[in-house]
Order: structure tokens, then sequence, then C-alpha cells
């Protein structure tokens, strides 16, 4: 029997949200993933358009599977003034609004936080925008693409001649994680409050939070990193080399022991160490298309398995540079028993554990939603009888 508590640190928290894609489904589903109940409201019919990305989960979308289970699904028409009526009567009780609508939408359906708060003054309001909620860019159309381009992402990412974007939704993680903390964060100053709050996340700000390094590295007008590839743009040496096999090792140096320990052991060149084109790191930065020759004449001698039994001998950093096969295969996930097993409208899936193993309590990993599945019993919790439901579906008001 497990020695774990029952009861987890969000249980008999509510949160209502008005999402699609990215950015606050990730937000909530990690609220779901600690105890609370997330109502997501979707549209009838389609649901969130986030379920029509793809088919690559047996006939489900990716994006949706990853970032919605343990929720409910309530599908309202909030342009119909019953189900904006049954919305606002669900928020009254609600402890957290979670909405990622256009900019100021949400405001024109009388769901500001003003507003809100005359009923619920608990009520914590969490707005995810491209933006955020005023300034001169709040109406400008934002994907994850965009604000990768607009917060300089793409400029110190990818290569000489062709900048790259993350080839995941990085801008969308970062707003939707720092919405996670805000709310955990304002949910904690309820408690010494008594009161709810607005919270304004732009995905803007989330990344250009994420960029101060390199923000800071241009500091003054200093020239700002170079686009290196996956080789490290200041430290060298960092980042891939292929092995004679054909498999790529990842490695990275980050001191002058390690210097000595790769010249000694890696490359079989004590001598290495001291010659002065690479005696410290600047200087190998500086030649670093010298030194690169150099250890591709000695990894081309290997195979990835047999430089990788180097690099841990002498203590380097390493990896193997993983395709997705790899990951869903990788022994470490394996052995620490990261994965589980999550229900879904084509029957069970897998799914990783959500990060940071907590001895206290289990993470809760419940199915992933059809749209409006549970529309009947969320309308009949908040008092609508069973006339007034079949009401609303007939108008097509959920």
């Amino acid at each position: 029997m497990s020695s774990k508590h029952a009861v987890r640190p969000l249980d008999g928290i509510t949160v209502v949200s008005l999402e699609h894609a990215i950015a606050a489904p990730f937000c909530t589903r990690q609220l779901a993933d600690l105890g609370a109940r997330v109502i997501k409201v979707e549209r009838p019919g389609a649901g969130d358009f986030a379920r029509a990305y793809d088919e690559r989960v047996s006939g489900l979308a990716s994006h949706f599977v990853w970032v919605n289970r343990s929720k409910e699904s309530l599908t309202l028409d909030l342009k119909q003034a019953e189900a904006l009526s049954a919305l606002k009567t669900l928020l009254k009780t609600a402890d957290v609004l979670v909405q990622n609508l256009a900019p100021g939408a949400a405001a024109r359906m009388g769901l500001s936080t003003r507003e809100l708060h005359l009923t619920n003054p608990k009520l914590i309001v969490c707005d995810i925008s491209g933006y955020g909620n005023d300034g001169p860019y709040r109406d400008k159309k934002a994907y994850d693409l965009l604000i990768q381009s607009e917060a300089g992402f793409l400029s110190v990412t990818g290569t000489p001649d062709n900048p790259s974007k993350a080839g995941n939704s990085i801008a969308d993680i970062a707003a939707g994680m720092y919405a996670y903390s805000n709310i955990l964060a304002a949910l904690l100053q309820r408690q010494k409050t008594g009161l709810g709050c607005s919270i304004d996340v732009s995905m803007l700000e989330s990344l250009g939070e994420w960029m101060s390094y390199p923000m800071y590295y241009a500091y003054q007008d200093a020239s700002p990193p170079q686009r290196n590839g996956a080789a490290h743009a200041t430290i060298y040496p960092y980042g891939p080399f292929k092995a004679g096999d054909g498999a790529t090792v990842m490695l990275g140096l980050q001191n002058e022991r390690e210097w000595l320990a790769f010249c000694e052991i890696v490359l079989d060149s004590p001598a290495l160490a001291n010659d002065a084109r690479f005696d410290k790191n600047s200087q190998r930065h500086e030649n670093r298309v010298a030194l690169a020759e150099l250890i591709d004449t000695c990894f081309s001698k290997l195979t990835c398995d047999q430089v990788i039994a180097k690099l841990d001998q002498a203590q380097i950093a390493n990896a193997r540079l993983n395709d997705m096969h790899g990951v869903w295969n990788h022994p470490q996930l394996a052995a620490r028993e990261r994965w589980v097993s999550v229900a879904s409208p084509a029957g069970p899936i897998p799914a990783l554990l959500p990060p940071g193993a907590n001895d206290q309590f289990d993470y809760r990993m419940d199915p992933i939603p059809a749209v409006g599945e549970h529309t009947e019993t969320i309308l009949a919790e908040i008092g609508l009888n069973a006339a007034q439901i079949a009401a609303m579906r007939s108008s097509k008001a959920i």
C-alpha cells in the first residue's frame, strides 16, 4: 500500500478555463495535475480548435492529448444568452478563471475581473495573451512563431545563414508556465487576504524573461550571441560531434580541468592541452574550426558508445542526440517509472508523469475528455433542470 496521502495540493479548487491551443491549456493541465477540478469551456461541435491539428495519437491530436488530460469538457456557445448566463453562474463559485481569448473579448462578454468580483470577490482571473492587456501591441495577433521572432529568440537560434524556430511551442510553454506559477502564488496570497486578483500574462514578456542571458550578453550595444546551430555560441567545445558510426554525440566542456581531462582521456593527446591556440576557452572559441577538425579526426575512429564511454571516464558532460523514438524508449525514464497510462476517447494512451516526484501525493492522471462530455452534468450542478438543458441543446447553445 502506498504511504502517500490521498489529498493533493489543489484538491477542492475549481478552475474554469476559456482556453484553446497551448498556453492556457498547458497552464490548466498542470493545475489539474495537482488535483484542481478544471472545467474546459469549448465551442459546441468542434470544441478547442487544437483538437483538429492532426490525428497522430490514435486519431486524436498530439497537441490536445498533451495538454488536456484530467479535465471536464463543457460546451457553450457564449454568443447565446443562456450559455453566457450559465458560465457566469458557474463562475460565482469558482476559484480561478483562465482565458486566452482575443484581447478584450472576455470583457465584452461581461467577464472582466471588475464585473466578476461583484459576485465572487475571491475569484482569481488570469488573462493570457500575446502582448498583454494594454500597450500598442495589445490587439496584434500572436502565434508562437511570431512571439519567438519578436522576443529575439530566432536571432540567436539556428545557423549563421538560417534562423530556426524551436521545435516545440516554446513561447506558449513559457506563458503557460508563468500563468501556472502566478495562479499558485495568487492562491497563497488569497489565503492571507481573502481576496482574488487579476493576473495579466503575455507570451512576449514570458519568453522575454527567458531571453535575459542573450540580452545581457548584448548589453549597451555589445555584439549579441551568434547563431551556431546546436553548438554553444561562446563556449567550445560545446555541441554536437559525429562518431564513426554516424551517430551524434553532444558534449560540453565548462572549465580548464575538464579541458585537460578531455585531451588526456578522450583525445589521447595530453600535449594538446598546452597548445596556445586552445589553452583557454576564449582561444578555443576563436579557433573552433581547427579544434573541430582534431576532434572529428579522433571521433571518426570510434563508435558513439565508445565516445560516450571515454567522455564518462573523463567526467565530461555528454548526451546522445535522441530522436523521438529514443525518448519514448529512454532507459532512464523507464527505470524511474515515469510512464503511466491515461484514458481517452481513443482508448488508453501513455503519458509522462509531471516533473517532480513528490513523496506525499500522486499526481492526478485522469482521462482526456471528449467534446462536451461533461456538459449536462455541470449544467445540472449549477441548477438547470432537464428541460432547460434540452432547450439549450435544441438551440445549439451547448
